[in-house]
């Protein structure tokens, strides 16, 4: 195994902690966290991942989630890069992958621009892990070539272009839409999808309470409000979410379709 940033005094880098799972953690993550002399970690990163570390690493949260952004982008890559600079081993610990909506290309740029050397070591991302958990397969030779994957609470939802991402043929993974839920269903069917799509909800996967949820595209917002589904999830709109184990609510929604018509 190549030893991270082997000639480097001081560095950075960036590991994907995986879905949830400790499990799921690669072995080279598990032993960049072994010799390391400062973690910056993700709210989110399971505890049986960060006793991981060096006992005597420092661990440094900076909560990115999104009810807890409590330190802003900048500031966490001038910790970074203040930390090698000082001759430190860091790892800038993230949940998944650190380039799938994890701001990894943003904090290579400022370790780059600074003089600071900088690795990546990928993580399996949460569209990965919480739909194998689930049996969902984001491809299926009789069902979707196409998988696309979009973050539900980008600013200008209703201005992005997302015609062509779902439908037949199509997969389409949303991350961090459980608030924005019910404008994502709207814009789809706006664009196109059909009312009748099938769609997932992955909640927690891979972590202990994990729920798999499944309904109909236009019930998407109130699947979230009934069930109470709640961060972190991902949502999968496509055929292939037919061929899941999640707990149907097909049954109920037509209730509540049939009761409102």
């Amino acid at each position: 195994m190549k030893n991270p940033l082997p000639h480097a005094k001081g560095g950075v880098l960036l590991v994907g902690a995986g879905p949830g799972d400790p499990g799921l953690l690669t072995v080279k993550a598990a032993a960049a966290l072994g010799r390391t002399d400062l973690v910056v970690h993700d709210g989110l990163v399971d505890d049986a991942i960060l006793a991981l570390a060096n006992p005597q690493a420092e661990l440094v949260s900076v909560a990115k989630q999104r009810s807890r952004h409590s330190v802003p982008q900048e500031q966490i890559n001038q910790i970074l890069i203040d930390a090698a600079r000082a001759g430190r081993t860091v790892v800038r610990l993230k949940c998944g992958d650190p380039f799938i909506f994890g701001r990894g290309g943003e904090e290579v740029e400022a370790c780059r621009a600074a003089g600071v050397a900088v690795e990546v070591i990928p993580g399996i991302s949460a569209a990965i892990g919480c739909a194998a958990e689930a049996m969902l397969p984001l491809t299926h030779r009789d069902a979707s070539s196409v998988v696309s994957f979009v973050a539900g609470q980008c600013k200008g939802l209703t201005d992005q272009d997302w015609s062509g991402l779902a439908g037949k043929g199509r997969t389409l993974v949303i991350y961090m839409g459980v608030a924005t839920a019910e404008d994502v269903a709207d814009k789809l069917i706006a664009d196109g999808v059909s009312p009748a799509m099938p769609v997932a909800v992955l909640e927690r996967g891979t972590r202990s309470g994990a729920r798999a949820l499944r309904s109909l595209l236009a019930d998407l917002g109130g699947l979230m409000t009934r069930e109470a589904v709640r961060s972190p999830a991902i949502i999968v709109v496509g055929e292939v979410v037919l061929r899941s184990d999640a707990e149907d609510r097909l049954l109920a929604f037509a209730k509540i379709a049939e009761a409102a018509a």
